[in-house]
């Protein structure tokens, strides 16, 4: 019982923890925010003409959320508003986080279903009804709703009394049944990820065969802006996997840690394996905007307009033929 108090208590936390990562996350921030703000201006004055189109603007809220964490998680670790800080990060900031993170992901996964329709065409009703923009806005609502149905009551059921020592440890200020609620959003969080995973996998794959029997059917040159096409529409496979897959590895073998009686040192070992891929996972703020650039024209060319080579006509003529035959 003693051990397992003092493994409640304690702090995990590493130089790693306390002074790198920290500086890490205010570049990160720093740079996500620039992005994000202009790809939210740009998103703005986009109609919302494609499912895709409709994904992506909320793909720009979701990260404006997480960006809005990353301030009070910096501020904690510094040691900024004392133990309180970190309270205040366990109740309400890391909600708001993770809750983003899953809806910025679960669109990743529709993003891709709704290119792998656009792109291999099969012809029947439910294809045709997930390139409806209704219907889009639907499913990204839906997603909104159901992560925050599941993360919201962390905030409710993360109520205990607090003070300096029960703030080191998240988990130390869940009730019981938050406890066991924070264990079953977990794995249900998990598990939407790699379906999400899944999902994604095959789209890709089948878009990948697709754009191959392509390259057999057309001459050299267009073979050149199938390449291009495919590259886009793969950068987005590619964010996927470096910010999220790490992180979702160890998450639930850390989860459990937390709640089943595991030794002092696999708590460490865990808690910084979590530490570090959960830094990868808030990368995506600052790479989302070049799948944007990459997967979306209308947002391509209001950028490139802004520059001083589309006056030339230069910044656009690139892309033409590229959006002709991807219809990207």
């Amino acid at each position: 019982m003693a051990d397992n108090v003092n493994n409640q208590t304690t702090d995990y936390g590493s130089v790693f923890t306390h002074q790198v990562l920290p500086y890490l996350y205010i570049v990160m921030g720093g740079v996500g925010l620039i992005l994000n703000s202009l790809a939210a201006w740009i998103f703005f004055r986009v109609p919302s003409d494609s499912g895709m189109v409709v994904y992506l603007k909320n793909m720009v809220l979701a990260d404006l959320l997480m960006l809005l964490t990353i301030p009070w998680r910096v501020a904690s670790e510094f040691g900024l508003g004392g133990w309180q800080m970190r309270v205040i990060v366990c109740r309400y900031s890391a909600v708001v986080f993770y809750s983003s993170m899953y809806v910025g992901i679960v669109l990743m996964g529709l993003i891709s279903l709704e290119r792998y329709v656009k792109v291999v065409g099969h012809s029947c009703s439910c294809t045709h009804l997930l390139q409806r923009v209704g219907f889009a806005w639907i499913l990204a609502l839906l997603t909104w709703g159901l992560l925050l149905f599941s993360m919201l009551p962390n905030v409710v059921m993360t109520s205990k009394p607090a003070d300096e020592e029960s703030s080191r440890k998240c988990v130390n200020l869940k009730t019981q049944l938050g406890m066991k609620w924070h264990e079953v959003s977990s794995c249900f969080s998990v598990a939407l990820f790699w379906a999400t995973f899944l999902l994604m996998a095959f789209c890709y794959i089948s878009i990948s065969r697709h754009f191959y029997k392509s390259y057999r059917r057309v001459n050299q040159d267009k073979s050149n802006v199938y390449s291009k096409s495919n590259r886009s529409i793969f950068s987005l496979l590619a964010v996927f996997f470096v910010c999220f897959v790490p992180y979702h590895v160890c998450r639930v073998p850390y989860t459990l840690s937390q709640l089943q009686d595991y030794t002092h040192t696999s708590r460490y070992i865990l808690f910084q394996m979590k530490e570090l891929t959960l830094c990868l996972a808030a990368l995506n703020v600052c790479l989302d905007p070049i799948i944007y650039f990459l997967m979306c024209t209308r947002f391509r060319e209001s950028l490139l307009k802004k520059l001083p080579l589309a006056e030339s006509g230069l910044g656009l003529r690139s892309f033409t033929m590229e959006q002709s035959v991807s219809n990207i």
